[in-house]
Formats: structure tokens, C-alpha cells, sequence
């Protein structure tokens, strides 16, 4: 089956659908040409639990952990959400805006939801990310191009520098090229 086949409005079969409740319409005439990389564990440094899926969906309970009750009532998503063991679930059909970047800026153009899809790897700045993380990204890298035409790579810290430092230096930015094969000139850090 080709990557484009496995689309469908906006949601694909690679993944398990999570419908999140917080998402809105793209601007009219606004095409997909970014991926913006985030970095997310809940609580920090604790791997393989659900509240993140909780946190995108609206149900985290703030009193289930301290670290939580920063978090309550924020509304947040990412169009999709890779665990350590490659496991990848989509939250936001990626023909619509989720709510990932905030304040946000890449080569000249702000607000980065608009153009882009969220997608948040399972991990802590700093800490290196796993090999089936590496894989299964790719993956879906070549099925977001499939669907949407050339998309650029950047991490979170690179469309809010000084306010975001995530994927963080424990990404390895040279493992998604090498194993994308594209130019260089599409990813945020230099080559």
C-alpha cells in the first residue's frame, strides 16, 4: 500500500487514532511545509504511562501527580505522539491545526500551527531517544511528504528559541537525515 493511500482526511492508519478535542480549521489557503519535533514524558523522565494521552484529550487528573497540577486546564495537542517502543498514536487530523507550537516563528513566517504538523517524541531534553523512535518517524516523515509535498524539519527550540528547548540536544538530528535521505537544507540545525 503506498504511503498516500493510508490517508484519510488528514488521519493515518499507521497510527492509532486518539481524537483530541483541541484542534481548529487551518487558515484558508494554508498548506502543510513544516514538522515541528517536541519532546514530552508526564510525568518528566517517566516513560510508557497515558497521561499524555490523558493531557491531549482533556482527561489528565491534576491530582494524580504534583508535577499535574501546573497543568490543569490547559488545552494542548500535537497531531501525533511516538512512544519510546515506536507505538504511534494521532490525536488531530493533520488537515487541521493543532495546538502545538504557540508562539512561534520559522524561516520569517509566524505562527507555526498554522503550517505545520506536532509531532512529540517520548523523552526528555537532553536524553537520547530511542532507535525504534528513529524508525518509526521516518516512516511517518515519508508518508507526511507523500500526502503534503516537501515538508521542512525543525525541533520546538527552533521556531521558539529562548522560550523552548525541546527535542533537545539528546536528538539526533544526523540519524533522521541519514535515514530520510533528504538535503540538508530542510532541517533547522545546521548540516
Amino acid at each position: 500500500m503506498s504511503a498516500r493511500a493510508r490517508w484519510h482526511e488528514g488521519w493515518w492508519s499507521g497510527a492509532r487514532a486518539v481524537p483530541s478535542p483541541n484542534f481548529g480549521p487551518r487558515p484558508a489557503g494554508s498548506a502543510v511545509t513544516l514538522v515541528v519535533l517536541h519532546s514530552i514524558s508526564l510525568p518528566p523522565g517517566e516513560y510508557g504511562g497515558d497521561a499524555v494521552e490523558r493531557l491531549f484529550t482533556n482527561r489528565l487528573d491534576g491530582d494524580a501527580h504534583p508535577y499535574y497540577d501546573a497543568l490543569r486546564g490547559l488545552q494542548v495537542s500535537a497531531h501525533f505522539f511516538l512512544r519510546r517502543d515506536g507505538a504511534l498514536l494521532q490525536f488531530v487530523s493533520c488537515d487541521a491545526r493543532a495546538w502545538h507550537a504557540g508562539a512561534s516563528s520559522w524561516r520569517g513566517r509566524d505562527n507555526c500551527n498554522d503550517y505545520s504538523i506536532g509531532i512529540e517524541l517520548e523523552g526528555l531534553e537532553g536524553d537520547a531517544f530511542e532507535p525504534a523512535q528513529y524508525a518509526r518517524l521516518a516512516a511517518l516523515m515519508r508518508a507526511l511528504q507523500a500526502r503534503y509535498g516537501r515538508v521542512d524539519v525543525a525541533g520546538h527550540e527552533h521556531v521558539a528559541p529562548g522560550r523552548k528547548r525541546d527535542p533537545g540536544p539528546g536528538f539526533d538530528w544526523t540519524q533522521l537525515r541519514t535515514r530520510l535521505r533528504w538535503r540538508a537544507d530542510r532541517f533547522a540545525p545546521a548540516a
